[in-house]
């Protein structure tokens, strides 16, 4: 089993019982974000502190 399938599936274990599906499928989202945030970590494609400061000044104004 694929790493990213046992992390979706142990996340979704520690739900509570009363989750809703939206609860189900937003914890899957968060752990494919975080996955594919590690990959692109992984392949150099990074964003210092300073420039994601400056992209958001650009959005703000």
């Amino acid at each position: 089993m694929s790493l990213l399938k046992e992390t979706a599936i142990e996340s979704i274990k520690r739900l509570p019982e009363g989750c809703t599906i939206e609860d189900i499928m937003y914890r899957i989202d968060l752990v494919a974000q975080v996955f594919e945030g590690l990959k692109d970590a992984e392949e150099g494609r990074l964003v210092t502190t300073e420039e994601l400061l400056e992209r958001v000044d650009q959005w703000a104004s």
